[in-house]
């Protein structure tokens, strides 16, 4: 259970995580606002309440894994790696740079503490299954958790479907997928794109079991952690209501800020409202 204290604590680092998230894209002058700003408060759960990780020891072969499958959200992760004490924060200025380990999609190899490389979406929850299926074959009754961060729309892709599959085949108790249900993605809406629904029925039809929570609450959000990896016999996925742009109101629920830095004038405006 979470103390209001420790929730205070997490909606202060999500809030600095969104902050810098801006500061970085002003200054990159390009890359992905929407999502990043939503799904802070999940990230800043992740690195400060749940994952068993060691930013000293980022190969620590004790450690969860987390995949993040839709790479573009990037910055999210940079920003709350740097606040966990993996890299210097002052890095962040170097998003998107030739050069900077702090590439538009994160290459494992150029930064300590990724887990993947990530970018083509689809991918991320087969690489995740790999994950879990080697860390089960080491210890049947291991206690390491493998987490995978999705977007919504990536549910489009045939990829996602034939790792659930297997996932549920293989009843993967080790492994939590996290969906970011914002709705948008880069041309639209993702039920005028594409229609998902009925996203809660296709999960479970394929082995799953299914938790839907506000991705902003950070209580609901730890209790569905704790029901997925009680989940002993199968995988589990929560579905995490966000809104796009969360935080600032000129970006929030709008799918038009789904690809797009915000401009000096419009990041300094962003800044105030998350002050």
């Amino acid at each position: 259970m979470l103390t209001d204290s420790k929730i205070e604590s997490l909606s202060e680092r999500a809030r600095t995580i969104r902050k810098a998230v801006i500061n970085m894209l002003v200054e990159a002058r390009s890359g992905h606002t929407a999502s990043p700003l939503g799904t802070a408060d999940i990230f800043a759960l992740l690195y400060f309440h749940v994952l068993n990780h060691d930013p000293k020891k980022p190969a620590w072969s004790q450690r969860d894994r987390l995949v993040l499958s839709s790479g573009h959200i990037c910055p999210v992760l940079y920003a709350t790696m740097a606040l966990a004490g993996y890299f210097p924060e002052k890095d962040l200025a170097t998003l998107r740079r030739y050069g900077s380990p702090l590439q538009g999609h994160p290459h494992r190899e150029w930064l300590p503490g990724l887990e993947t490389s990530s970018g083509p979406l689809g991918e991320g929850l087969s690489q995740a299954v790999g994950m879990a299926l080697g860390l089960r074959l080491d210890n049947p009754h291991t206690s390491q958790h493998v987490f995978c961060v999705m977007s919504d729309a990536e549910m489009e892709c045939g990829n996602t479907w034939e790792a659930a599959l297997s996932a549920g085949k293989e009843k993967l108790h080790n492994l939590i997928a996290i969906v970011d249900r914002n709705m948008i993605q880069i041309g639209g809406t993702t039920e005028e794109v594409m229609p998902l629904e009925p996203v809660i029925e296709k999960w479970k039809a394929f082995g799953w079991q299914v938790i839907e929570v506000d991705g902003h609450n950070f209580s609901d959000l730890d209790e569905a952690i704790g029901l997925a990896k009680a989940a002993w016999y199968r995988p589990a996925v929560i579905i995490a209501h966000t809104i796009p742009g969360k935080g600032v109101a000129d970006f929030e629920g709008r799918y038009e800020w789904h690809g797009k830095a915000p401009t000096k004038e419009e990041g300094k405006r962003a800044l105030d409202n998350l002050a």
